[in-house]
């Protein structure tokens, strides 16, 4: 029997050593339900694969699409349909809980290079900066 039991969004999320990485926090219906924080630009990409659902749980988000950009404040979600080039963008820390099958927190995924690098953000400020094993937690 699975174990039932709930998860602390909030607390997830601040506790992630790397931006623009994911955290699997469950699996619903087939599609992994995965928390990340972000801030600055991930790079242009799609998800050929699969549709991305991004849900807003702290701060704006404005996820940028070549026909126009869609701004998401806390409690609001975007269905990114697969295929769709995107760019999700914060100006300030912004966390997230993320829905698909996969998880997309890579280089294809739009993951910016200098999201690897603990201790970096953009402009070279302080910041927290985890990797995403295999298996979706965070190392």
């Amino acid at each position: 029997m699975t174990e039932i039991a709930k998860v602390a969004l909030a607390e997830t999320a601040a506790g992630l050593d790397e931006f623009w990485s994911q955290r699997v926090v469950g699996q619903a219906n087939g599609s992994l339900l995965k928390v990340a924080k972000g801030i600055g630009s991930t790079t242009w990409h799609t998800h050929e694969d699969q549709d991305e659902v991004l849900m807003v749980t702290k701060g704006t988000l404005v996820v940028q699409l070549r026909s126009g950009n869609v701004t998401l404040n806390a409690g609001e979600l975007l269905v990114v349909p697969r295929g769709t080039e995107h760019c999700p963008r914060a100006d300030d820390e912004v966390h997230l809980l993320v829905i698909g099958r996969d998880v997309t927190s890579n280089a294809a995924g739009g993951k910016p290079d200098w999201s690897y690098q603990r201790g970096e953000r953009p402009g070279g400020g302080p910041g927290e900066t985890a990797e995403v094993n295999e298996a979706g937690g965070a190392r």
